[in-house]
């Protein structure tokens, strides 16, 4: 009975995170990211390199915020191995879904109506 009285949970010691720090490290990977956003898009710089881009700033901010807000970076492997399932999924469907984002719908003005009398007659 004394040994349940005295039982002490054992508690995991590490040095509090400097909050600020990654505080100004969220600040400025979102001052990145309005940058990205508002510089124009060109041959050089197309949605696409714009978008992984935004996609890749995004990651990192959560990644700041679940090592150190939520703590993830002192908790065991597979806490985090957990965590990381949602976002190897989401790559996964990216990839798959790449082709549909990246290659444009025919529209009604690009056909022409001789390809269309010619298709309607097969």
């Amino acid at each position: 009975m004394n040994e349940e009285l005295n039982y002490k949970p054992e508690t995991s010691t590490h040095e509090e995170p400097n909050y600020m720090k990654i505080f100004y490290w969220l600040c400025a990977l979102t001052a990145i990211e309005i940058l990205i956003a508002i510089i124009p898009n060109g041959p050089f710089y197309p949605n696409l390199l714009q978008g992984f881009l935004l996609i890749s700033t995004a990651v990192w901010k959560a990644a700041l915020v679940a090592l150190y807000f939520m703590h993830l970076k002192y908790e065991k492997r597979i806490l985090g191995t957990i965590a990381m399932i949602p976002l190897v999924l989401m790559i996964m469907a990216l990839v798959f879904l790449l082709n549909d984002i990246t290659v444009p719908e025919a529209t009604a003005e690009d056909v022409s109506s001789s390809e269309v009398e010619s298709v309607l007659e097969d």
